[in-house]
């Protein structure tokens, strides 16, 4: 066995456990095994306890380490380092507690503030870039950190109140989902939640970035005036909160 088959076995070895594989490390390994075990387990269970500190706290200890095993069963690294390795950590716990969706969309806030974090840097568009722009065919581009997802609870109020050190809420199911936002302003990452239309209507966005199609939705939903005044306050609040970095 060359060099390149040994580390394979011995990576499917800390994968699976794999008596096969054991026995064609040799007698000579196989005593210091469980030593290698152990330590690839361990590193995965902090790796994953290390992105995701406020699901720990919010199920506890134990069930997070039962979810972590799980996960690291499932899913073995696939990437370079293990900074990607927490990536699908959200749909173990979708899988783990179907009855209690605040748990996956608390790993989606956490996830999100990481990506959002080591997210390509981004100079904010100026106000004075404006008095250029045709905005028949402009396109918004918005920062690379930008994160967005629909929540079907109060997940949001929880990360914060855990974050804080404070008594969070308990877990409710909200009447309509709400959008939540998450970017990076200069150092700081951000959280913003904003109702369904604008997270839709950044979804619409998108596909294409056209403002004008963007303003067209907005008509047919709230009417002309309603809709073009609208789409003037969403481009505003954007433009404040440094989302929007280009307009092509």
């Amino acid at each position: 066995m060359n060099l390149a088959q040994w580390q394979r076995t011995l990576r499917t070895w800390l994968v699976s456990a794999s008596e096969e594989a054991a026995t064609h490390l040799g007698d000579s390994a196989r005593a210091g095994l469980s030593v290698y075990q152990n330590n690839y387990r361990a590193q995965l269970v902090g790796c994953l306890e290390e992105a995701f500190p406020q699901v720990r706290a919010w199920i506890g200890a134990e069930a997070f380490f039962a979810a972590a095993v799980s996960h690291i069963d499932q899913y073995p690294p696939h990437a370079w380092t293990l900074d990607a390795y927490p990536r699908e950590f959200g749909a173990t716990l979708a899988r783990l507690f179907p009855d209690n969706p605040e748990v996956h969309e608390l790993a989606w806030i956490e996830w999100a503030l990481d990506e959002s974090f080591v997210a390509a840097d981004a100079e904010p568009l100026s106000i004075e870039a404006l008095a250029s722009v045709d905005w028949e065919t402009a396109s918004l581009r918005f920062t690379p950190s930008l994160r967005s997802r629909a929540l079907g609870t109060n997940a949001e109020p929880i990360w914060s109140a855990l974050s804080e050190g404070l008594p969070p809420p308990a877990a409710e199911r909200l009447a309509e989902a709400a959008g939540l936002l998450v970017w990076r302003r200069q150092l700081s990452v951000r959280l913003r939640p904003v109702d369904t239309l604008e997270h839709q209507a950044l979804l619409h966005l998108g596909e294409n970035g056209r403002f004008a199609e963007l303003c067209e939705w907005l008509v047919e939903r709230l009417g002309e005036t309603a809709g073009v005044a609208k789409a003037g306050s969403l481009l505003a609040s954007w433009l404040a909160a440094e989302l929007i970095v280009a307009v092509d």
